[in-house]
This record gives structure tokens, C-alpha cells and sequence, in this order.
């Protein structure tokens, strides 16, 4: 019930509007066919703003969503949208790269950078640049939900994202104990990315996003979490990319905000419920445990249906399994120290940084 308090709180918060309306440059990394690929680039290319242009990223001309990059581009015109094919290899970090080579064909000072798999809303640029007319805020993302989740493990990984990862970040903004920046979507002006390093200083970190923030907010600039939410579409080939994305995405955590990460131990109930329910195999255990998951689930419920999330309140009879799991996720962060991009592997160093380790032989 706290959380859900908090979160009615996050969203009471509206930014003051203003006619801030600067040009913007919008770079949109692309790489391979993702689901619902064309419907979701083409939001970010119909926006409801009066000048700005986007640009499609591609590091492989051979990449199956070029295609698409330049459908779009012919029928919306050059003059909006650019489509840039760069082999930039600064460092290990993939994104980072592809911006690279989007950012050299940006014309405007204020940049937002745009995962390829996310839906937007018209008004989307003009909400999240708003803040920026604000000169002390040094950049400005937004909240997300996870869209789209067709296979049951495409649904835990919703639920990951939607009933614990964002609650966690927006009760984090609201009582003050962590800072966010999340990488689905982040407006930044160019000469503040300049001062704090440029994208050429990520590109071997792993969390680059959570880097841009902590730059930000340790240089004594404001970050904010703007309260509005943009759709990410999930798209999994299988149940192994899903637990190798749930390992990953804790290992993120764990190497971002190591304090935080470790004292979620306290706050997963359900495995904990599970654990004491097998140790005293009475009617006590199995009470508690029941009514865990009715405490954990109802809550989940009542913060879905605060923000309209339809697809988590129906996915949510997987929630006390995703939970369990879970706990098995946070523990392999602590153990494994390898991730594989692109058929490399990078041992990940205390830092949050990525150093090639090996090639991985197919």
C-alpha cells in the first residue's frame, strides 16, 4: 500500500508547462527486425511538434530493418528523417556505438535518445523536452511499461518490469532514496552531453544509461523523472532469452546501484513465504504463504490499474512464480560476471564497465 501511495504521488507531480518548443534531434538506434518494428518507429516520426528531425541508425548495411529505415524516410522526406549506416566501434557497449554514428547528422542542441522498441505518443517530444527550459535540469527519461506480451515468458518479463522494476523506481524518485535515468527514453542537451564526457566516454560501460545520470546529478545538475509514461514493446525469442535477459538485467542493478540492489532481499516476500511455508509444512505455513501472495498480488493490481495498465492485470496469475524466480536471478547477479554482445564475450569489472574477454565461437 505504500507503493501505492508513492506512485499516486509520482503522478500528482505535474511539471509546470511553458511554450518551450526548441528544435530537436531525435536518435532512433536500430538493429534487426524487433516485433511491431515499423508501428513503433513511425511514432516517434509523427509527433505533434512543430521542427525537429529523427534519425534512424543502422551499424550493418546489410541490417533486415534498413528497409524499413528508408520506407519511412520516403514517405515522410529527407528533410525529417535521416537514416545513417556507421560501423563506429568506440567500445564494447553496442547502442552506444550506433549512436555514434547517428549523433554526427544531429543539427540541434537538445538530443533525445529513443529505443527502437518503443511506442509513442504524439505529444511525446513536447512533454519530455518541457523540463529542459529549466536550465538547471541537465536531462530529463521517463517512466515506461512493458507492451505487447503474447508467450508466458514474454508476460514474466512484463511483470519483472511492470509490477516491480518501475513501482521500485518511482518509490525510489519520491522518497528521495535513489536517483534514475532509463535508457528507453532520454532528453539531453548536446553541450550538457559534451561537458559530461560525450557518448565516446559510455561506450564501454554497460548501463550507460544509469552513467548519463550519474554524471548529471554529481556535476550538480538536476535529473528528471517526468511523470508520463511511453510504451516498450517486449519481443523474446524464447524462454532462454528471457532468463538470460532477467540475469542481465540484474547484473545492470547490482554493478548501477550495488546498496540498493542487495537490500531488495528484504522486500521479496513471496519466495521467503514459499521458503517458510516447505520448513514448517503446517496450515501456519500455508496460510502465510497464501496470504503473501494475496497481499503481493492485489497490490500489483490496484498500481496496474493506477496507471492503466491493462496488460499486467491479466498477466498477473504468473506473478508469484515470476517472484520466486526472482530470487534466483538476484543471487546470479553476484555470481556471474560475463555478458555476450554480438557474439563477443565482455567480462563486466566493478566499475560498470565491459573488457573484451573472448571471441565465442558459434
Amino acid at each position: 500500500m505504500l507503493t501505492l501511495g508513492t506512485i499516486k504521488r509520482f503522478f500528482k507531480r505535474k511539471p509546470t508547462r511553458n511554450p518551450f518548443t526548441p528544435p530537436v534531434s531525435v536518435l532512433k538506434p536500430v538493429r534487426g527486425l524487433e516485433k511491431n518494428l515499423l508501428r513503433n518507429l513511425k511514432t516517434i516520426a509523427t509527433q505533434d511538434y512543430p521542427d525537429y528531425q529523427v534519425i534512424y541508425s543502422v551499424q550493418d548495411p546489410q541490417d533486415p530493418a534498413y528497409p524499413i529505415l528508408k520506407e519511412i524516410q520516403q514517405e515522410l522526406g529527407k528533410e525529417r528523417i535521416s537514416v545513417v549506416i556507421s560501423t563506429v566501434e568506440a567500445g564494447a557497449n553496442g547502442k552506444v556505438n550506433n549512436l555514434l554514428g547517428a549523433i554526427q547528422e544531429a543539427r540541434h542542441d537538445i538530443i533525445i535518445i529513443s529505443d527502437s522498441d518503443t511506442y509513442l505518443q504524439p505529444d511525446y517530444i513536447k512533454n519530455i523536452v518541457n523540463p529542459l527550459a529549466n536550465p538547471d535540469v541537465g536531462c530529463v527519461c521517463t517512466p515506461f511499461k512493458v507492451t505487447k506480451a503474447d508467450t508466458w515468458y514474454e508476460k514474466m518479463e512484463l511483470l519483472t518490469m511492470n509490477a516491480d522494476f518501475m513501482p521500485s523506481v518511482m518509490f525510489a524518485e519520491v522518497t528521495g532514496a535513489s536517483n534514475s535515468c532509463l535508457g528507453p527514453s532520454i532528453a539531453i542537451r548536446r553541450s550538457t552531453l559534451d561537458q559530461l564526457g560525450g557518448l565516446e566516454s559510455l561506450a564501454d560501460y554497460l548501463v550507460e544509461d544509469y552513467e548519463i545520470g550519474r554524471r548529471v546529478w554529481t556535476s550538480g545538475q538536476k535529473m528528471v523523472l517526468l511523470p508520463y509514461i511511453i510504451d516498450v514493446v517486449v519481443d523474446l525469442a524464447s524462454w532462454k532469452n528471457w532468463w538470460s535477459h532477467q540475469v542481465y538485467w540484474d547484473q545492470n542493478t547490482y554493478l548501477a546501484r550495488p546498496a540498493a540492489f542487495i537490500s531488495t532481499i528484504l522486500i521479496r516476500s513471496i519466495p521467503f513465504a514459499l521458503i517458510f511455508s516447505f520448513l514448517r509444512w503446517d496450515i501456519i505455513g500455508l496460510g502465510v504463504l497464501t496470504a503473501t501472495i494475496l497481499v503481493r498480488v492485489i497490490t500489483a493490481a490496484m498500481v496496474a490499474k493506477e496507471i492503466g495498465d491493462k496488460e499486467t492485470i491479466k498477466s498477473l496469475y504468473l506473478l508469484p512464480f515470476r517472484d520466486a524466480v526472482g530470487l534466483i536471478f538476484w543471487a546470479l547477479a553476484f555470481t556471474q560476471r560475463t555478458v555476450i554482445w554480438r557474439g563477443v564475450e565482455f567480462k563486466l569489472t566493478s566499475h560498470g564497465k565491459m573488457v573484451r574477454n573472448r571471441l565465442i565461437q558459434n
